[in-house]
This record gives structure tokens, C-alpha cells and sequence, in this order.
């Protein structure tokens, strides 16, 4: 089943169109993330489905319903944004404790027990906290509500790489055990890659993939070899992006699997990582120009080295 449908949303501020006809669909108990570049629509995406927006046309239904000022919806959501605002005179236990008021799910003894993994002093006011302690207390929040929907909107940029991995580890091993639909938005790709389960990239208010993760990799190769031979390959599959150094070249493609009989004619087949995949399918969309730079500026950092 569906915890999250949008059709053919649209929302505006003024003259600007920040979702510009988003269709997708997100099923329950599942990790999805929401990628893209900053300033492509993934907060206001967020905010519509948390109610605290709405859309300009379109159809929104989260569990069924439309969220906005509905309680039987936003009981059942937390969002935890990386901008987290406390009232000044709280300390850490006192955003705990009113988190255990608003989410009916929320179990203390995890909130306990992530509080001291993190270090967290619990007395501190939260005006106090370092950049990094704020960010814990949003992710503890995020992860002890066991909402049925969670958005995490990048609240771990704050936190070093220990502590990251940290979240990531409590995050999976919770979720095998207590399955809800968690959706990530985040810049870190790379780190969250094995957690998400179905990918969704928007970049200026459309749409570009919706997919499941496995299906993705799948379906992308970057080739290297002879320029002749990789044209020869290269031919009849979508092209994401080039590199060309002298007589070689360096092809990533989607809808192409490696072909290891090829090998022998010089090319060299390697996977795409998520993160390259949402990369140079965004500058693909993006247009020639952004393609263009970012191809003159992985050929200067060649010749250099």
C-alpha cells in the first residue's frame, strides 16, 4: 500500500513554480530517498505532505487523506528538518518530553538509551548545544517517535562521521524491527545509499527518477576504453556523461549492462554508484552547459595530476 500519493502537483509562489507537475508515489514500510540539489523542490515536497503547506493544484493523500490540518494524518508523521527550532529556555529533556506528548508511538527507553550513545547532556539548554548536539537531539527525536511516516530533512549534517554512522546503524536496525516509511533527504549520497530502498530525484520542481535502488544500479555501467570502441558500444543507450582524454574515453550510461566479451576489445566496465547516477543524471537534465563545465573541470584535474 501507499503511504504517500502526489499527482500532478503543482505549487507556486508568485511568479515562481516550485513544483512544477510532480507525480509519485511512495509505499509504506520502506526507506525512500529524496535527493537533489539544493533549491529543487525537496522541502517543499516535505512540507505539503507534513501540512505545513499546500499545494497550488494537484492531488495530495498521505495515508489516504489529505494532510493539511488533519489530525488523523499528522498524528501519524513526524518531520525532523536540519533547522530544528526549539524555545530557547528548553533543555534537551525538555524537548524529549514533549516529543513523548506528541508521538504516540514514542518509546522512551530508545530515546534513553540514544541519548547516551550521543553524549547528549540532558540538562543543557538547547540555545547551548553545539551545532552537532542539536543535530543529535533532532535524529533521537526522528528515530523514538516510531512515527508510521518520518522525513529526516538533512537534521545529520550538524554531526561528525562517527556519530553519522551512528544514526545510520540505529536507524536500519530499528526499522528491521519496527517497519515504517522513513524518507531521507540528504546531500551525503554515498552514506545513505545501502539504507535506501526506492530513490527519488527532483531538480528544478520536476521529477527526473523514481525508481527502486537495485533497478537503478542496475541499469547504469560507465564504460573506458578506445574512443572508437566506446561509440561503437555506446550507441543506442542514453548517455549521462563524457570524459575525453586523447584517444580515449570515459562513457556512463543508463540502460546498459557490461558485456564482459568486450573486455577484449579494450573496454573496462565499472559500476555506477548511486551518487554519481543521481549526479550526472541531474546535469543531464540540467542541459548541456552544466555537462560542458563539469567535463572541462574533471579534464583539468587529469592533466594535473
Amino acid at each position: 500500500m501507499s503511504a504517500i500519493r502526489m499527482r500532478h502537483v503543482t505549487k507556486c509562489y508568485g511568479s515562481f513554480t516550485a513544483l512544477d507537475d510532480v507525480s509519485v508515489e511512495l509505499e509504506e514500510n520502506t526507506v525512500h530517498g529524496l535527493l537533489g540539489r539544493n533549491g529543487a523542490g525537496k522541502t517543499t515536497i516535505m512540507q505539503i505532505l507534513t501540512g505545513q503547506g499546500f499545494e497550488s493544484s494537484g492531488e495530495v493523500e498521505v495515508f489516504g487523506e489529505h494532510p493539511y490540518e488533519n489530525p488523523r494524518v499528522l498524528d501519524r508523521v513526524c518531520f525532523i528538518r536540519e533547522a530544528q527550532k526549539y524555545p530557547d529556555t528548553f533543555a534537551v529533556k525538555h524537548a524529549l518530553a514533549a516529543a513523548a506528548l506528541l508521538f504516540p508511538n514514542w518509546d522512551q527507553a530508545f530515546a534513553n538509551s540514544l541519548v547516551e550513545e550521543f553524549g547528549l547532556p540532558r540538562k543543557r539548554t538547547v540555545k547551548k548545544l553545539s551545532r552537532g548536539q542539536l543535530s543529535a537531539v533532532g535524529v533521537i527525536i526522528g528515530l523514538a517517535s516510531r512515527a508510521p511516516l518520518t522525513f529526516f530533512d538533512e537534521p545529520y549534517l550538524g554531526l561528525d562521521a562517527v556519530a553519522r554512522q551512528l544514526f545510520y546503524d540505529r536507524l536500519l536496525a530499528d526499522y528491521a524491527e519496527h517497519p515504517r516509511t522513513i524518507v531521507l533527504s540528504t546531500h551525503l549520497i554515498d552514506e545513505v545509499s545501502d539504507l535506501i530502498e526506492h530513490v527519488v530525484v527532483i531538480d528544478g520542481g520536476r521529477i527526473l527518477i523514481d525508481e527502486d535502488s537495485e533497478v537503478l544500479r542496475s541499469q547504469a555501467v560507465t564504460v573506458t576504453g578506445p574512443a572508437a570502441a566506446v561509440e561503437a558500444f555506446a550507441s543506442g543507450h542514453t548517455e549521462l556523461h563524457r570524459e575525453k582524454l586523447g584517444g580515449f574515453l570515459r562513457v556512463t550510461l543508463s540502460g546498459a549492462t557490461p558485456e564482459p566479451e568486450l573486455r577484449s576489445a579494450g573496454l573496462r566496465f565499472e559500476p555506477v554508484s548511486l551518487q554519481q547516477l543521481v549526479v550526472r543524471t541531474t546535469q543531464q537534465a540540467a542541459g548541456p552547459e552544466l555537462v560542458s563545465a563539469s567535463t572541462n573541470h574533471n579534464h583539468r584535474k587529469e592533466v594535473s595530476r
